[in-house]
């Protein structure tokens, strides 16, 4: 390109934070920072020695302090804006690193790094909430020679259902909360509703659950923490499921109904509940034909003979009310708004968005990243750190041992601090950053890279991008 006229810029860097460098760092025993800058060093020896003609006034490498100031500054920024959060949730977790995966990071059902068979726990965790850019990040209209395939990738990964929350009875168990809401984007058949299905982590599951089934439920729920995300929604992964021993009452026909736990269903997605339809849902047929449920038809295909479905029927504007009480002989299209008007008039539930997308988990329970700006003060709670005592920096004298855990928790120099809301003892967050905090706005650092001031200089990073050609390994 620069031999045909353009001006061309390019840089090179080094992606240096993660789990690979410090697992690397472990087996070799070397520390991380030691092993990295040594590796980074080897790298730029044998980039020059090739003669490539990179920019190396503009290097990039996240592992230095004067980079990773700036991830902990978009995350104050964030935590004003209430974008950055902490909150209880079902992570990837391996045994053996002692950390949170990302579902990139899970092989079928085991750790990329270590072999091991990745478990599901419930941890307090810090997010960014990417949800809030869920609807942007479905516009297209100003995105320039996206190929259709990218676009329909993003699309399916961000997910946005319109439906309907609606609540089943519950009230027959005595608990506190009378009431399972569920989540339909197809209301139109509720009255083939002839199960309900929980994901393994639901809140209720415990609850719910009838002693003599509680030995199966507990078996399976750790049987389900043991497989992926990406794998529980595959649809040619086979459906497996176990009932809870309890019931709820289907407000619109009075039909009590069994609570089953099924590991398709994803607590993060909707309600962590879901009505079963077997006649016009294909992963709900597989599990009713499994395990023996009823199969009920509510929105009739086109000239059909009241004869049983040899499959589910999952037209959405193509059918007839049918087995659906005062609904009976609409379209399905205008029963689906009819019903759905109803159950508002009621009270039992309500249209709703829904988003397969998740907010973006970013906590990591390892040494070798940027350390989470925050506090914890006994009195005051929660703390940000001030923007000017940034950077937190990672300290080189971490005693680093193999034992899985990571050396922050241990080191008092670090853990402890002064709150800067009331001045007395507080402790560090000891969780440091995703790897992928780093490499998501790397491209807009190389045209500013020595800039001091702020992140990147916004007038030379819109001069420069979009990235033409991105290339790393």
């Amino acid at each position: 390109m620069r031999m045909r006229g353009y001006n061309v810029m390019h840089p090179m860097g080094f992606d240096a934070f993660g789990l690979p460098a410090e697992n690397a760092a472990i087996k070799n025993g070397i520390h991380p920072h030691t092993w990295t800058m040594a590796n980074i060093e080897r790298m730029r020896g044998q980039l020059r020695s090739m003669g490539a003609t990179y920019d190396w006034d503009r290097e990039v490498v996240t592992c230095l302090p004067e980079y990773y100031r700036w991830n902990q500054w978009f995350f104050l920024k964030m935590y004003e804006k209430g974008l950055a959060y902490r909150a209880s949730a079902p992570v990837n977790w391996c045994p053996t690193c002692q950390t949170v995966l990302a579902n990139e990071q899970v092989i079928d059902g085991r750790c990329e790094r270590t072999d091991d068979v990745v478990i599901r726990r419930q941890m307090d965790q810090w997010f960014f909430k990417i949800t809030d850019y869920a609807d942007e990040l479905l516009d297209f209209s100003g995105v320039i020679d996206w190929p259709e395939r990218i676009k329909t990738m993003q699309t399916n990964w961000i997910g946005r259902s319109q439906g309907i929350d609606v609540s089943f009875d519950i009230s027959e168990h005595g608990l506190e909360q009378q009431a399972l809401e569920t989540f339909t984007t197809r209301i139109d058949t509720i009255f083939g509703v002839t199960f309900v299905v929980l994901a393994p982590e639901h809140p209720l599951v415990e609850q719910l659950t009838t002693a003599n089934q509680r030995e199966a439920v507990e078996a399976y729920v750790r049987r389900a923490g043991e497989a992926t995300e990406i794998d529980r929604l595959s649809t040619e992964r086979e459906k497996t499921g176990v009932f809870s021993g309890a019931y709820a009452v289907n407000r619109l026909n009075g039909d009590r109904v069994p609570i089953w736990l099924g590991d398709y269903v994803l607590l993060s997605y909707g309600t962590g509940a879901v009505m079963g339809v077997p006649a016009h849902d294909q992963r709900d047929f597989e599990f009713a034909m499994k395990y023996g449920l009823e199969i009920r038809t509510v929105v009739a295909p086109p000239g059909w003979d009241g004869t049983a479905l040899s499959e589910a029927y999952v037209e959405k504007n193509e059918g007839s009310q049918v087995n659906s009480g005062r609904f009976d002989g609409m379209p399905n299209a205008e029963g689906y708004q009819a019903i759905a008007d109803h159950i508002e008039a009621e009270g039992w539930g309500k249209r709703t968005l829904t988003y397969r997308m998740r907010d973006w988990l970013i906590s990591r329970q390892r040494y070798w990243g940027t350390p989470i700006p925050i506090l914890y003060c006994e009195d005051c709670g929660i703390q940000p750190v001030p923007e000017d005592q940034l950077p937190v920096v990672l300290p080189e004298d971490a005693e680093f041992k193999p034992t899985g855990e990571s050396p922050l928790t241990q080191h008092e120099g670090f853990l402890h601090t002064t709150c800067p809301q009331c001045g007395g003892p507080a402790k560090r967050e000891t969780d440091t950053m995703d790897t992928f905090v780093d490499s998501s706005w790397y491209f807009l650092r190389y045209p500013s890279a020595n800039e001091s001031g702020a992140p990147f200089d916004a007038a030379k990073a819109a001069e420069w991008c979009p990235v033409d050609q991105y290339t790393g390994g």
